[in-house]
C-alpha cells in the first residue's frame, strides 16, 4: 500500500528551458523505498478548491535496493498549468504533500532475453536515469546490452545528456543515440541521429529473441514506437509502455 507524505523541497536547478529538476526530502525524515521505474504522485489543489494530482517518475539514482533520502523529479513547464505553477515557483523549503510510489514500469527479475532497448522523449527519460545503477551491474556481469534512444527537438532540450554520456564511456555494452528532430548539435556526435526515435529502430534490427523495449514519453511517441516495433517482428508482450500526458 502506497505511503502519503510531505515532501520538503532542498534543491532544484533548470536542466533545459521549460524543464526543473528538484530534490525533495520527506519532511518525516523517513527514506522513501521505490523500484526504478516507480513514480509519485504530488497532491494539491486548483484555485477552485478542487482536488488534483500529478505523476511524476522518480529520478533518483540510488542502488536500487535501499530506500533513498533525496527524492528527485523532473517537471516540464505547462503554460497556464496548475502544476507548474506549484512546482515552477515553489522556493526551497516549500512543501507538497504526495503519495507512492506506483507502477510496475521497472525492469523486471524474469528478463532473460540479451538486449534492452530503451526509448524516452523529454521528461520520460527519468525512469531509465534512475535505473542506471541497476543497468550497471547487468552490463558488468555480461548478462545484457542495453541501448537508450532519447529523442529531443534540440541538443538543449536533452536531459541528463551529460550523465547518459558518461554512462555510455563508462560501459561499453550502453549505447546512447541521442536523436534530434529539429535542430542537430553544434558539435555532432557519432551516436547522434537526425529525425524522432522511432525512426532509428529499424538500424538497431529489433529481434524477438534478442530484445525487450521499454517506450516512455510523449504519447505520439509511444504509439508510433510501439508500431514500428511490432512491424519489425516483436511481440507485444516484450514492449512496455509509460505515456506521459501534459496536464494543466
Amino acid at each position: 500500500m502506497a505511503d502519503h507524505f510531505q515532501l520538503r523541497l532542498v534543491d532544484s536547478r533548470m536542466l533545459a528551458p521549460t524543464v526543473r529538476h528538484l530534490v525533495f526530502e520527506r519532511v518525516d525524515g523517513e527514506p522513501l523505498a521505490f523500484v526504478p521505474g516507480q513514480f509519485l504522485q504530488i497532491h494539491f489543489a486548483y484555485d477552485d478548491g478542487t482536488a488534483t494530482k500529478r505523476s511524476y517518475s522518480v529520478a533518483t539514482v540510488g542502488d536500487g535496493s535501499s530506500p533513498v533520502r533525496q527524492i528527485e523529479i523532473a517537471v516540464s513547464y505547462v503554460e497556464g498549468g496548475a502544476a507548474t505553477k506549484l512546482l515552477g515557483g515553489l522556493a526551497h523549503g516549500g512543501t507538497v504533500e504526495a503519495s507512492g510510489p506506483y507502477g510496475r514500469f521497472c525492469l523486471q527479475a524474469g528478463d532473460s532475453h540479451p538486449r534492452y532497448l530503451l526509448l524516452a522523449t523529454g521528461t520520460g527519460v527519468t525512469p531509465y536515469r534512475a535505473m542506471l545503477p541497476r543497468l550497471a551491474e547487468l552490463l558488468a556481469a555480461g548478462e545484457r546490452e542495453v541501448v537508450l534512444l532519447y529523442g529531443a527537438r534540440s541538443e538543449a532540450e536533452l536531459l541528463y545528456d551529460d550523465e547518459f554520456t558518461a554512462f555510455a564511456e563508462l560501459h561499453p555494452g550502453f549505447t546512447y543515440l541521442s536523436c534530434l528532430s529539429r535542430q542537430p548539435r553544434q558539435a555532432a556526435r557519432a551516436h547522434d541521429r537526425v529525425g524522432h526515435v522511432q525512426a532509428a529502430l529499424p538500424e538497431l534490427a529489433p529481434a524477438a529473441e534478442r530484445d525487450i523495449a521499454y517506450l516512455c514519453g510523449n504519447p505520439n511517441m509511444v504509439d508510433a514506437a510501439f508500431g514500428v516495433l511490432k512491424e519489425l517482428g516483436l511481440p507485444v508482450p516484450q514492449i512496455r509502455r509509460e505515456k506521459y500526458i501534459s496536464s494543466r
